[in-house]
């Protein structure tokens, strides 16, 4: 699931506090641990949080903010990795950037190499079920092997997601999705940036 970094700050505020003190904390405490001037602000932080599956809250009481059980059970099987914007799934996209967001993934999704998030653009993988956006995560490598789905950038700036193949001194990126056709390029003009390891969808 996709969290801001204030909305994952406030969510580990929230823990902490009832690990330390045994009982919620109030939006007040919670405003006023941030800086924040407005209690709205922080409403809205809870309300996305609770959406997204990580709180719950009770309407009739004033200290009712508390991680799901089993999320709180589970938080160890969870890792947070950064989300680094948008990957096409389709035509050809400018490089992905930093976008300051986190996303939380499970733990086996994860290998022992740096990884990271991006969302699905496009719908040039849908036969392998990556849809327009998806979050996948991706194992920071700079090679692959044949038929690896990779973020593979392209001449130095436009990134794509692709299955990967090597043929002698050229690169055929392919896409799952009989009615587009392959990128096949040279390969110097090609830099994997990472490996496909996860796919996280949001209903």
């Amino acid at each position: 699931m996709a969290l801001t970094r204030r909305q994952h700050e406030v969510y580990e505020f929230i823990k902490q506090f009832i690990e330390q003190k045994g009982y919620s904390p109030s939006l007040e405490e919670i405003c006023a641990h941030f800086g924040l001037s407005s209690v709205a602000t922080v409403h809205k932080h809870v309300q996305h949080l609770v959406e997204k599956g990580l709180l719950r809250k009770g309407w009739n009481r004033s200290r009712s903010v508390e991680p799901l059980p089993e999320v709180a059970a589970g938080g160890a099987a969870a890792v947070e990795l950064p989300l680094l914007g948008t990957v096409a799934a389709g035509a050809l996209h400018e490089a992905i950037e930093q976008t300051g967001e986190a996303v939380i993934v499970p733990r086996e999704m994860v290998g022992r190499a740096e990884s990271y998030v991006l969302q699905v653009r496009g719908d040039s993988m849908i036969d392998d079920h990556i849809q327009d956006g998806d979050y996948v995560v991706v194992e920071r490598r700079d090679e692959a092997r044949n038929g690896e789905t990779v973020v593979a950038l392209v001449r130095g700036a436009e990134a794509t997601l692709k299955k990967f193949y090597r043929r002698g001194a050229r690169v055929v990126l392919e896409p799952a999705n009989r009615a587009l056709r392959p990128i096949e390029v040279p390969a110097q003009d090609v830099q994997i940036r990472g490996v496909v390891r996860g796919l996280l969808r949001q209903y």
